[in-house]
């Protein structure tokens, strides 16, 4: 099966169980799923998750919803990770994108921490939105992590202008 395949237990094999996705948030599990390690070249890890919700969850610009299959790709020295999101036929959503804390990968575990920032890229590219910027500025960390604060708003600023001048997808090959 193809990277895009919607089968998110395509590229496992029996050697390799998996793993679990970690989100945190303010300290805390936000969310924990179950992955398939694709590849990890000791900077970049990419993984294939089928959509961990029971429901559906409606943004208004997309839906998120059973049988949907995002392959994630998490860096251990970027402040983001970009998930490929497609329906359950492998057609192509779009791209959401996180602003994290780099991630760890130890013990079966990929822990990211969530700094509230998002970005959404449609998959014909015309969409770029910038998202939850409220959420960051009522989270506090440019009081209690004025660097991490930074680092999260530079990271946002380099997916929007990758997102937008069409290098975007460099990123994930």
């Amino acid at each position: 099966m193809s990277a895009n395949s919607a089968d998110p237990t395509a590229g496992s094999t029996a050697d390799d169980p998996g793993l679990d996705v970690v989100l945190l948030k303010a300290g805390r599990t936000k969310i924990r799923y179950p992955a398939r390690l694709l590849s990890d070249d000791g900077t970049r890890v990419a993984v294939r998750a089928a959509w961990a919700s029971p429901g559906v969850r409606d943004f208004g610009f997309v839906r998120f919803e059973p049988g949907d299959v995002f392959t994630e790709y998490y860096w251990r020295d970027r402040w983001y990770s970009v998930k490929e999101v497609r329906d359950g036929q492998g057609g192509l959503k779009g791209w959401y994108c996180d602003i994290t804390r780099p991630a760890t990968l130890s013990g079966g575990e990929l822990v990211v921490e969530d700094l509230d920032l998002d970005l959404w890229r449609s998959a014909d590219g015309t969409a770029v939105l910038r998202l939850d910027e409220d959420e960051f500025e009522e989270s506090g960390l440019r009081a209690t992590d004025p660097t991490a604060a930074e680092a999260a708003l530079a990271a946002l600023d380099e997916l929007e202008l990758l997102a937008r001048e069409g290098d975007f997808t460099a990123l994930l090959s």
